[in-house]
């Protein structure tokens, strides 16, 4: 990998508000994996009729947490280690090791090329087996290192190229969902009948963007360093309104997906976010709305992938 921060120099082709917007939608594409595409259609179609407690329990955990940890890197220093190193230099250090490794080689990094081969591969090609996945996966993962090879170009790549293409594709599977059915929301399921609110919560850190937020940071705080936004309050308030913005997104799509879920027919049988959105893409668009559920898929596990990558090679680096 090269090397961890680059020395700061000036934008030369963008300024700073352009800088901040495309660094806002680089964060959104790392928070947005596969579990925030398939969890809040299912928080729709669980919880029926208490869809806005359930849906704000999941906006706390999922959207305000992460933005409050991207809040708290940037106001303490450069990253994980600088906020957990005021619990001593044991923890900083044990804390620190363990948030990367879950939020990437032991858990969500090999999550984003397995849901990716089972939700968009597999039903649209079907393609199975462990040779296929074992192919499938390394030129999965072999694309999201390339991508993530210099870190300071990941603002460019997924800011400027892969996260609109992934916006622009999210808001058609939900426009056409939400203006071909009516939304019919049905009667809620045990856990969001007694507490929606707190089940939502629940369903909402099961993102693990709560950690991730901790981990990102040091991705946002070196690319606009790399920039020239150098370091101090201009750092700081840049780190943060793009926490905010990105964070503003996230509830965005993540209100827009649940409520879709309340339109496709029977949507309490479905056991599974992805299987109700393939289903919802292919009701609303045929084949073709396969097609694009399944570009979908993949780029919101792509761009994660590149921000886990990116996020825990320079941890381990430094």
């Amino acid at each position: 990998m090269s090397d961890t921060v680059a020395s700061p120099a000036k934008s030369k082709s963008a300024s700073p508000l352009i800088t901040i917007l495309i660094a806002s939608l680089m964060l959104f594409s790392m928070f947005f994996g596969a579990g925030n595409l398939i969890f809040p259609p299912m928080v729709g179609v669980s919880s029926g009729t208490n869809f806005w407690p359930a849906i704000i329990g999941f906006l706390i955990a999922g959207v305000l947490l992460p933005v409050a940890a991207i809040v708290s890197i940037a106001i303490s220093g450069y990253s994980v280690r600088d906020l957990a190193g005021r619990g001593g230099l044991f923890f900083g250090i044990a804390f620190s090791v363990m948030a990367y490794l879950s939020i990437g080689a032991f858990y969500a990094l090999p999550r984003t090329g397995a849901v990716s081969m089972e939700t968009a591969i597999t039903p649209l090609l079907g393609w199975e087996g462990t040779a296929a996945n074992g192919i499938f996966n390394v030129i999965f993962f072999g694309i999201a290192l390339a991508l993530s090879w210099k870190p300071n170009n990941v603002i460019d790549i997924l800011g400027r190229f892969l996260t609109p293409a992934l916006v622009i594709l999210l808001i058609a599977l939900i426009t056409l969902a939400v203006t071909n059915y009516e939304r019919i929301p049905g009667t809620p399921t045990e856990a969001y009948e007694s507490s929606p609110l707190v089940t939502g919560l629940f369903e909402g850190y099961n993102t693990m963007d709560a950690i991730a937020g901790l981990a990102f940071g040091i991705v946002i705080i070196s690319s606009l360093r790399a920039k020239g936004f150098g370091r101090g309050g201009t750092l700081i308030r840049s780190t943060i309104i793009t926490g905010i913005i990105a964070g503003t997104l996230l509830a965005a799509i993540y209100l827009g997906l649940g409520y879709m879920a309340q339109t496709v027919p029977d949507g309490q049988s479905y056991e599974s976010g992805a299987i109700l959105l393939a289903d919802s893409a292919k009701l609303t668009m045929g084949t073709p709305g396969q097609t694009v559920f399944s570009l979908i898929v993949v780029l919101a596990c792509l761009t994660t992938a590149v921000g886990l990558i990116t996020s825990t090679s320079e941890f381990f680096n430094s």
